[in-house]
């Protein structure tokens, strides 16, 4: 028999590289979503969705669990919330970093997964990751503080940890990742093409030698 586990996603190809891999090894999964009050995340979710109805090897997903944890009391006017000033293809990867971002999803999915019985907690954190709250040692230890205070067994994993997200793409060219979602500053309903993360997607197909189908707003 197979576990449960919960998958914390957004619409990114790393969350829906992630899901299939899970597939393999878990029964059911269940997509949690988090909103958090991004100026992306009407879109990202739109397309989380999409990509879920168009992937055949994801049959064993439940629909998407929709979280809500807002952040703009602690994020004030940054960025992420107000739309202005987002980093684009020539601003560092730090620059992106979200402050609490994982800390805030796991301890929300915690709770969801100690109320449905599930013992494990996936992420798609890949091998650049250079945050602190994407390191093997903090997913350890978390999972075994927020299962002592919640009176369960919690496991944190990252599936596609030790790949680099050429290496994703290439493990899920198979899967519909044009309907996949990673864009900082959505125009119409589709990626930008100029933000840092458009910029990494872009760049991240081109090494893995796939074509990219993806609909952007300036090419």
């Amino acid at each position: 028999m197979k576990l449960r586990v919960c998958a914390l996603v957004s619409g990114g190809l790393d969350s829906c590289v992630m899901l299939a891999e899970l597939a393999r090894r878990y029964r059911p999964i269940h997509p949690v979503y988090l909103r958090q009050g991004f100026v992306w995340e009407a879109t990202e979710l739109r397309q989380l969705r999409r990509f879920l109805r168009h992937a055949p090897t994801l049959s064993a997903c439940h629909a998407p669990a929709i979280l809500t944890l807002r952040v703009r009391d602690l994020y004030g006017r940054h960025w992420s919330i107000t739309g202005r000033r987002v980093p684009d293809a020539h601003t560092a990867d730090p620059a992106v970093y979200l402050p609490g971002r994982n800390l805030l999803l796991l301890a929300k999915a915690a709770v969801f997964c100690a109320r449905n019985r599930i013992p494990v907690i996936a992420l798609g954190s890949l091998r650049h990751n250079p945050f602190a709250d994407a390191t093997p040692r903090f997913f350890r230890d978390f999972g075994r503080t927020a299962g002592e205070a919640l009176g369960c067994r919690l496991k944190i994993i990252a599936p596609l940890r030790a790949l680099t997200k050429e290496q994703v793409i290439r493990r899920g060219q198979n899967l519909p990742l044009h309907l996949s979602f990673s864009c900082l500053a959505p125009k119409r309903g589709r990626h930008c093409g100029r933000c840092n993360k458009c910029a990494e997607r872009k760049r991240a197909f081109r090494l893995a030698g796939i074509p990219d189908r993806t609909q952007y707003v300036n090419s």
